[in-house]
């Protein structure tokens, strides 16, 4: 099932997600197919469940953009484990449509997540995966990408949604 996605403004994104503790179960699964689902009708490269409106600390990633179902990544309960370089490039949001800024992040980033069964694994992702681990991870922690950018970005960014939502045109 598609979910919409949740814009900006909305409180679920805006609060650290909850730790999954129940493991292979039929809702987990089907939470994730929705997710996969609603990622690409959306046209994304990565969802976090806030972003569909549920405080799980789940992600999916799919660079292919489901072109190539062997690089499915789910990542529960996911952390940082380590960071090294840099690398800026333009950044988008589901959550934030027809807004890209210019975001500095991580070359390269090892993660340490838990699969469907609850079994840990290690990853490890540079240039575009590095990126889409860190963008999803701070989903999961209440942020968003323009929290990477200047305060009178995010300013300006924030004014603009609020013009949209008085049009009724942010829904």
């Amino acid at each position: 099932m598609t979910h919409s996605i949740v814009l900006y403004g909305e409180p679920v994104l805006e609060k650290k997600a909850e730790t999954i503790k129940e493991f292979d179960t039929p809702d987990l699964h089907q939470l994730i197919d929705d997710m996969f689902e609603s990622c690409y009708a959306a046209k994304g490269v990565g969802l976090a469940a806030p972003q569909i409106g549920i405080s799980k600390r789940i992600a999916v990633i799919d660079l292919s953009v489901a072109e190539d179902p062997a690089q499915k990544i789910v990542l529960i309960n996911p952390e940082i484990i380590h960071k090294e370089g840099a690398q800026s490039g333009e950044e988008g949001c589901l959550s934030l449509p027809g807004f890209r800024e210019q975001v500095t992040r991580p070359k390269k980033v090892t993660v340490r997540a838990q699969n469907i069964r609850g079994e840990t694994f290690e990853m490890s992702g540079e240039d575009l995966l590095a990126r889409a681990f860190i963008h999803e991870i701070d989903h999961l922690n209440g942020r968003l990408y323009i929290t990477h950018v200047s305060a009178l970005k995010r300013d300006l960014i924030r004014r603009k949604v609020r013009k949209l939502a008085k049009a009724g045109e942010w829904s």
